[in-house]
């Protein structure tokens, strides 16, 4: 009863996210009022419904109804709790009502927080939300109902993919899908400023905090994503351009180059077509991601296994977004025109070569993760597209963009003069080289080239990032929110890049085999393996390793690395043992039982390697010191209703 149930409160959802659609942008073109509040009646009641809904299916997990084939089929009697409740979003279907729900729960907020607003365009705005969420909601309930039921009902379930059986796992998809969803609002702002027609920058101004919140979301679940995959897979990378991986960096990096466009947009009035565009391409990677995951065209553990009438759906869903909101651009972006000027010397040029920058990445990235599908879809023959294609592809453009942006964080709006920014910038990079210099000869005490390099990009950027807080340190209680956050973001990313620096430059590796008592050392560290014993899980039973590391004869830590073996079966999944530290991670993954007491093992030396994480999660805490600026608070001004209530009309004829 309860999945029928759920079954049910999707239909009403999709009934309701139509009327969305169809009074948020009919009632604005005709002005009326009462369909208008009709719309934001209808966000409530879909959103409403999918929670009915998502509740539904998490009951049926908690209950273990195996009658209901997707709980069959991601779950098991032997399943922790914990882990039922995110087993829920555990495979295609359930993710795909999460999504749902998230999209439903963006388009609540707009609704609610957005009374700063001319009511036509949040209804325009609400509508087309509500139109993105009818593709959804019709995916799932023609392709992929979490509530189909199996008859007769299973015995018992499958069990949830072990790879998903951690803490980090069942937060990373959910914040994933809240940037994939996010990014939909800044492309239903775009959307509703195309219909309109408008010529005024409110909209950036209203979009703006909703693109940070997106992009910020995103920012974690890669992070997470990233956190996980070093510490569970065994291999200790943080990264490894796996198409799916790629397929949400893009829409990262597209996002990153949204928010500074929408900035000089709402600033200077400038990019308005190109900040327009932007919002459309960042939605459109985030649609490609689901068609790149759910279509079968990838094999990668973060697929899902799908039939092809799911992708070509999804396809045509992609199309028609896409296709639709560019006819919408090709048709009113002549009319959203810039009369103000810059000089080649100013914030303006230098967020627009920012810009560029990061849409060549992406692009490049683009390229490298669709080229071998196209050649295989072709029959053109088989191909791989490595990390070395990509770490290039992605260090060519970063390199110059983290250098460019410590200059435009110091130019001024329209104009700067080269003097005074000329003798700051070389100044700092002086003292960033002799810094970069010192590090590698007397630290790690090897002079690599890329090391230098990037040390010298990192330390001048942190530089860089703290020099104006420095300078106004008199006045740093009255400096708003926005200046902040932009501090706390470089300053994340300064961290990041002195992160992939150390252990990319200066790590250790070796695969050795050990038996009880046996060492190794590795850089001034002795790693000693004392054996095995058994350790029963809740629904695994695991070989457990102990290794003592010491430093001079003095005990460092114990770590304990796993092997575990799942009663559904399948591969083993390696538990790392890792002694952490912002200086260094000490990292030993258990191998194969080699037999006669030896075990093969991976132990690595990772220098700096937690300031990657970490400079992540500031640069999402910055998005969100942002997004608080007051200016976003900002009611419109008396007379702009009536403004827009004249676009609206004059768009509508």
């Amino acid at each position: 009863m309860i999945p029928e149930l759920g079954h049910f409160a999707l239909i009403l959802a999709l009934l309701l996210a139509a009327s969305q659609g169809w009074f948020g942008l009919v009632g604005a073109s005709r002005g009326n009022v009462a369909w208008m509040r009709a719309a934001q009646t209808a966000v409530t009641g879909q959103w409403v419904f999918l929670l009915v809904a998502f509740g539904a299916l998490v009951w049926s997990f908690i209950q273990f109804d195996f009658s209901v084939r997707y709980v069959a089929m991601t779950s098991n009697s032997l399943l922790p709790l914990f882990y039922r409740i995110s087993a829920a979003w555990g495979g295609h279907e359930g993710s795909l009502l999460l999504w749902g729900l998230m999209l439903a729960t963006w388009s609540v907020a707009v609704a609610a927080f957005s009374r700063n607003m001319p009511l036509p365009f949040k209804s325009r705005v609400l509508g087309v939300l509500g139109l993105v969420s009818v593709g959804f909601l019709m995916f799932m309930l023609f392709t992929s109902s979490p509530f189909d039921r199996l008859v007769p009902a299973a015995a018992d379930g499958n069990d949830l993919n072990p790879l998903l059986q951690d803490f980090a796992l069942a937060i990373h998809p959910p914040m994933l899908y809240m940037g994939y969803v996010g990014f939909s609002v800044a492309f239903a702002f775009a959307c509703a400023t195309l219909i309109e027609g408008r010529l005024d920058v409110d909209w950036a101004r209203w979009a703006r905090p909703w693109t940070l919140a997106a992009w910020l979301c995103l920012t974690i679940g890669i992070t997470l994503g990233s956190w996980w995959a070093y510490y569970e897979l065994g291999w200790g990378g943080y990264w490894f351009w796996d198409p799916v991986e790629n397929a949400s960096f893009m829409p990262w990096l597209m996002g990153t180059a949204l928010i500074h466009s929408l900035a000089v947009t709402e600033k200077r009035g400038l990019f308005k077509s190109w900040t327009l565009l932007l919002a459309v391409s960042c939605f459109s990677l985030s649609l490609l991601g689901t068609f790149l995951v759910r279509s079968g065209v990838l094999v990668s553990v973060h697929a899902f296994a799908t039939d092809p009438a799911r992708g070509l759906f999804i396809l045509g869903f992609l199309v028609a977004v896409i296709g639709g909101a560019l006819a919408l651009y090709t048709w009113r972006a002549p009319l959203l025109k810039s009369e103000a000027g810059f000089e080649l010397l100013s914030r303006e040029a230098f967020l627009l070569f920012n810009n560029a920058l990061l849409v060549a990445a992406t692009g490049l990235i683009l390229l490298g993760t669709l080229y071998p599908l196209f050649m295989d879809a072709f029959e053109l023959g088989k191909i791989s597209v490595g990390p070395p294609y990509f770490g290039v592809a992605f260090l060519i453009p970063m390199v110059p963009l983290v250098l460019l942006m410590s200059i435009g964080m110091h130019s001024s709006w329209k104009r700067s003069r080269i003097g005074p920014l000329q003798n700051l910038l070389l100044g700092l990079l002086a003292a960033a080289v002799i810094a970069a210099l010192l590090v590698t000869k007397f630290v790690y005490g090897e002079v690599h080239f890329m090391g230098v390099v990037g040390f010298t990009v990192a330390f001048w950027l942190i530089a860089s990032v703290l020099v104006e807080p420095i300078r106004n340190r008199a006045k740093l209680k009255s400096l708003p929110a926005g200046f902040w956050g932009m501090t706390i973001a470089h300053l994340g990313i300064g961290l990041f890049a002195l992160g992939v620096t150390g252990v990319e430059s200066y790590r250790i590796e070796r695969d050795i085999s050990l038996g009880a008592g046996e060492t190794t050392t590795l850089q001034g560290y002795e790693f000693r393996f004392e054996g095995t014993r058994e350790v029963q899980g809740p629904n695994y039973r695991a070989v457990e390793g102990t290794v003592v590391i010491t430093r001079d004869g003095k005990q460092v830590t114990t770590l304990r690395p796993q092997k575990r073996y799942y009663a559904s079966g399948g591969n083993p999944m390696t538990e790392a043992g890792i002694r952490a530290s912002l200086k260094r991670d000490l990292f030993v993954a258990l191998g194969e039982d080699l037999g006669a007491g030896k075990w093969s093992m991976r132990v690595q030396y990772k220098p700096l390697i937690r300031n990657i994480w970490l400079g992540a999660l500031l640069m999402a805490f910055g998005a969100l010191v942002s997004a608080t600026d007051r200016r976003y608070r900002l009611r419109v001004r008396a007379e702009q209703p009536k403004a827009a209530g004249r676009t609206a009309r004059a768009g509508a004829r």
